[in-house]
């Protein structure tokens, strides 16, 4: 299962590294996906690793400011977000790829933990 940390409380305009750290499971081999849930909408694909093309999938709302590393030997995957903004509000979630291919949906993601708290307010 994959954990999600690193939210909190930030100003328009700042920065926060949310990293994403599994027990169990190796994510040499795994491509990650992270997703967003604010209040009242549903969870959204943000930024996935695909396993097909070998590329990472930002979405519009993000791209440029949003960007995906990882650190095999720490086991953990990062997600970079700079210049935030209130619509970035959510609780953060990663999660493993389980269906070959460079959808960035729910549907084709698994092992979800529990997300953390980004909040961006002045």
């Amino acid at each position: 299962q994959l954990q999600a940390s690193g939210g909190g409380l930030v100003q328009p305009g700042g920065s926060l590294t949310l990293s994403c750290a599994a027990s169990g499971l190796s994510l040499r081999r795994s491509a990650i996906g992270w997703f967003r849930q604010a209040p009242g909408k549903g969870r959204e694909g943000i930024s996935c690793e695909g396993s097909s093309s070998g590329g990472t999938y930002y979405a519009d709302s993000v791209k440029g400011r949003f960007t995906i590393s990882r650190d095999n030997a720490k086991n953990t995957v990062y997600l970079q977000m700079n210049n935030l903004t209130p619509g970035d509000t959510a609780i953060y979630y990663c999660a493993t790829r389980r269906y070959p291919g460079d959808a960035c949906f729910p549907f084709d993601f698994a092992s979800w933990g529990q997300g953390t708290q980004v909040t961006v307010s002045s």
